[in-house]
């Protein structure tokens, strides 16, 4: 949960730095960086699970 709450915090610091240098976010768009997210988390998951079986 701390880790939640501290990623949560770092990226509103990162988004108003940014809105107040008046640059564009840093992040893909909402739909596609949650799956792109997403994605990554399963491949870890399918990664560690094929190493693994393979042991």
């Amino acid at each position: 949960m701390k880790e939640i709450i501290l990623s949560i915090v770092a990226g509103l610091a990162v988004g108003i730095l940014f809105k107040c240098l008046k640059l564009p976010i840093p992040a893909p768009p909402v739909l596609a960086g949650v799956l792109g997210i997403v994605g990554v988390y399963l491949g870890g998951l399918v990664g560690e699970w094929i190493m693994n079986y393979f042991k």
